[in-house]
């Protein structure tokens, strides 16, 4: 069933109560915490102008870091206050409290384009137990709550689903509705061909992934680490590289299952190897040439990158595509002597016509690096939340808010 969009709730002069992702990277600068990475307060910036833009009286809560329930001082959220003021260039009042006498007091007191933001909520361990009780304190802030932080969307938290639950109208936020429109709803049946780009360290954390968009995509491009129990998996030696060895069972099913549905499932022909994984180590490439003993990675090093040949195919595949999902780099892309992989294909998929989905997490990080952020048709803000809606599962701050009936 469709949910409430922002759309579809009047908010003018109306305590608006907004849950937004504002866990933002922070480093100790002449002994004050800043700021290094304001992208995911940027982020919400469309939904807090259209709710000041509508009148509405707007109180923020998030979380940020993990306090483990207690007031902790490096994670308190008055640096995200005072640059939200900067990028918005209006004031916005913060309040050392989350629930209580003192914060209705402020809620009340807010005039129509209003903002005020709340102290962390993970400073109570309520939230993360999604207390009712602790729920009910958040509800009374607010007339309507809107859910924009996607990022958390996959936790059952107070703050996420349980105040949902104390509202007359709880709808999603602008982002979250772009995050659904693009990782569900594009998705669902995309313009072909569909290529899905997965990388990252661990066939584990992608399993139910790749199930699911094994029965949509038409190729599937595997690197990074988790390429590694495949070869396993294949007989193709493995040197000392990342490998689950729990996991191989699963790939021989994962590649049966391609084999059996038609879908082009490719694994790295060759790779970048090293014996020291070090910035300034350059590596050597090695063919994979078949399967069967000694075709692989030299025993005693280790894979660290698709290799040039990959590279060559992979690129060729993306070429063709005309929707593309990435989730994870195909190397360990934060040193630049084995980031060559990854920044082909970002530079592939810039320079591709198709439909570009960036599912979240370290690609995110990889197409930044690279400059291209861009020229991506999407970029999601969510890392577990990604692989759980691309798992096809449904995300409980999206189940918690109200229908559209």
């Amino acid at each position: 069933m469709k949910k409430l969009t922002l759309h579809d709730v009047d908010v003018s002069s109306r305590r608006v109560l907004m849950r937004v992702d504002f866990n933002v990277p922070l480093a100790e600068v002449d002994g004050k915490q800043t700021i290094t990475d304001d992208t995911r307060i940027r982020e919400t910036l469309p939904t807090i102008k259209y709710l000041r833009g509508k009148g509405a009286k707007l109180i923020l809560m998030a979380h940020l870091g993990r306090p483990k329930g207690k007031p902790t001082p490096k994670y308190s959220l008055m640096p995200v206050a005072e640059r939200l003021a900067e990028l918005l260039e209006v004031p916005v009042a913060f309040s050392h409290e989350t629930t209580g006498e003192a914060v209705e007091h402020s809620a009340d007191a807010l005039e129509d384009g209003d903002i005020l933001l709340l102290e962390n909520l993970r400073f109570h361990p309520e939230e993360e137990a999604n207390d009712p009780e602790f729920s009910k304190a958040l509800a009374r802030l607010a007339d309507v709550y809107v859910n924009d932080a996607f990022g958390t969307a996959h936790r059952a938290h107070a703050s996420t689903t349980g105040v949902a639950g104390f509202v007359t109208e709880a709808c999603m936020g602008l982002l979250m509705e772009k995050e659904l429109k693009y990782l569900k709803e594009e998705l669902a049946d995309p313009p072909r061909p569909f290529i899905v780009i997965l990388g990252g360290s661990k066939v584990s954390d992608k399993i139910g992934v790749i199930k699911s968009l094994m029965q949509r995509a038409d190729t599937i491009l595997i690197g990074g680490a988790m390429a590694y129990t495949f070869y396993k998996a294949q007989g193709i030696e493995t040197g000392a590289s990342r490998v689950e060895t729990d996991k191989v069972d699963l790939a021989k099913e994962i590649l049966a299952e391609a084999e059996k549905t038609g879908v082009k499932f490719l694994l790295p022909v060759d790779n970048l190897e090293t014996d020291e994984i070090k910035a300034g180590v350059a590596g050597r490439i090695t063919p994979l040439l078949s399967p069967g003993p000694g075709k692989g990675i030299t025993e005693g090093w280790e894979a660290v990158d698709i290799g040039t040949e990959t590279i060559r195919q992979y690129t060729a595949e993306i070429a063709k595509a005309k929707t593309i999902l990435w989730n994870g780099p195909v190397g360990i892309f934060e040193i630049p002597e084995y980031a060559n992989g990854t920044n082909a294909l970002a530079h592939a998929l810039a320079d591709s016509a198709a439909i570009t989905i960036i599912g979240g997490g370290d690609s995110v990080t990889a197409v930044k690096q690279a400059g291209l952020a861009d020229r991506m048709t999407f970029i999601s803000t969510g890392g577990g939340a990604s692989l759980e809606l691309l798992e096809g599962l449904e995300l409980p701050g999206v189940a918690a808010l109200s229908d559209d009936v």
